[in-house]
């Protein structure tokens, strides 16, 4: 890690001694130490000293440790007490279930619990699509996960997949308003994680596979999808590749190529590049060539499973072959979703003219984009802290939003192409630029613009369940 971010950042709790030039002294003996301060919550004065609690970015823990000692020797200032940011965030979770009814009087209890809740129940008996409408499955999406392939932690089992599945909970109500709560499976095979969601299906009204690794992932996804009756998406798969999609349909605006005349080099060929490919190949794109540990993959090349074989089956037309270095020559688009450190600057400057270069290996990309400075007309990672940040939560919340909203059984890939379209179309072109091909993930306008359009795309697609019927009028 070459510089500061927030997911090392500390507090720095301080008394500062009240008089000129010790906050100076302080914020030098902290910069000198590489630190950047972030932010100073708040101050109490006390007379001939300041308290201040300073928020403060450093480049690992190991840095943090080295910041507060330094800081620590100065005349005037005393270090109170220090802590780490991002797992004090965590204590206690990033999530909590909150009513949506008062529970004030006996009357309150008598209508949400016994002896009124009967009334309900007996009615879902009866009609069953009167869970869509009478209880949380009407806005309410499992997350789950098997902890197999966990960010770029690999297989670190589920309890210590929680913290990701929670903060992707986090964001599904942040930025969809969907309710959505972590389900960590401790299960062993694929027929166990599909028997555990198909018999917890009842209580959601979705499902979101998360981190699981490939190939198994695809069998998951594909018995889920025909067993169940709501959307089952893997976000690993479609949502990096919805957002790909987008950002890569303003780029060749930008660049003025079509996407029939363009040559894509993906590497990375598990379940995100796999996703990425398809969704290119069916958006028109004229080459794709799909590249892993051992190389292109073509049709002369043995012992692929099914994910690979599609690659060898549907891409790479003129059979190249060799390392990513060699088959980049010439390409016009580079798409990592690998590993960090596999191009360098003599790769990009052997690219077609204008190359495009989306490195989104986290948290180190493919190649950083200072060494492609004034060699990409276009550079896009999966970090925050760079400008063109292709990230999944441009897609998945408002994917479910227009699922949960439209009464959608699956969603389906003419579905995942309207929600690309709408992220796009989010930048009107005129604004469109180098660096800012793919909205922010704060920009608001995104999720509903995604649901909308995924909502309206389920109605003509015809997935969408009946209306539940009226509740039975004897039950009223």
């Amino acid at each position: 890690m070459d510089t500061p971010t927030p997911a090392y950042s500390i507090t720095i709790k301080v008394s500062l001694g009240n008089r000129p030039g010790t906050l100076g002294r302080f914020a030098t003996a902290l910069g000198d130490a590489g630190g950047n301060i972030a932010a100073i919550p708040g101050f109490e004065a006390k007379g001939p000293v300041v308290m201040r609690e300073i928020d403060v970015l450093a480049k690992s823990p190991d840095h943090a440790r080295e910041i507060v000692d330094a800081v620590s020797h100065l005349d005037g200032v005393t270090v109170l007490d220090w802590w780490d940011r991002t797992f004090r965030l965590h204590e206690g979770g990033k999530i909590e279930v909150n009513a949506l009814c008062p529970v004030g009087d006996a009357h309150d209890l008598a209508m949400a619990y016994t002896p009124g809740v009967a009334r309900v129940c007996t009615a879902i008996e009866r009609e069953p699509m009167l869970r869509h409408t009478h209880t949380i499955v009407k806005n309410i999406v499992a997350i789950v996960t098997d902890g197999s392939a966990v960010l770029g932690l690999g297989n670190i089992g589920p309890a210590a997949a929680l913290p990701v599945m929670e903060g992707k909970a986090l964001l599904f109500k942040e930025f969809g308003g969907v309710d959505a709560f972590p389900v960590c499976l401790d299960v062993d095979t694929p027929d166990e994680l599909v028997e555990t969601v198909v018999r917890m299906a009842p209580s959601f009204g979705g499902i979101n596979l998360e981190d699981i690794a490939a190939p198994a992932a695809f069998e998951i996804e594909e018995r889920l999808i025909d067993a169940l009756d709501v959307p089952v998406f893997h976000d690993d798969q479609h949502g990096t590749a919805i957002v790909t999609t987008a950002a890569l349909r303003n780029s060749l605006k930008l660049v003025g190529k079509q996407a029939g005349d363009v040559s894509v080099v993906i590497s990375g060929t598990g379940a995100a590049g796999l996703a990425v490919a398809k969704m290119l190949h069916d958006a028109g794109v004229g080459e794709i060539v799909g590249v892993d540990r051992l190389g292109a993959i073509h049709r002369g090349r043995g012992g692929l499973h099914d994910a690979k074989q599609w690659f060898a089956t549907n891409t790479n037309p003129d059979q190249k072959a060799g390392s990513v270095s060699e088959v980049i020559r010439g390409a016009d688009v580079f798409v990592g979703v690998s590993a960090p450190g596999l191009l360098d600057a003599d790769d990009v400057r052997a690219m077609a003219r204008d190359p495009i270069v989306f490195a989104m290996a986290n948290p180190d990309p493919e190649i950083r984009p200072e060494e492609v400075d004034g060699l990409a007309a276009i550079m896009a990672t999966g970090r925050s802290d760079f400008p063109n940040q292709i990230n999944n939560v441009l897609a998945f919340p408002g994917v479910f939003r227009g699922a949960l909203d439209a009464g959608a059984t699956c969603i389906t890939e003419r579905m995942k192409a309207a929600a690309a379209k709408a992220i796009a179309e989010v930048i009107d072109d005129e604004d469109l630029d180098r660096n800012y091909i793919i909205p922010s993930v704060f920009d608001r306008r995104v999720a509903s613009r995604v649901a909308g359009e995924v909502a309206a795309c389920a109605a003509v697609e015809g997935c969408v369940r009946p209306a539940p019927p009226p509740v039975p009028s004897d039950l009223l």
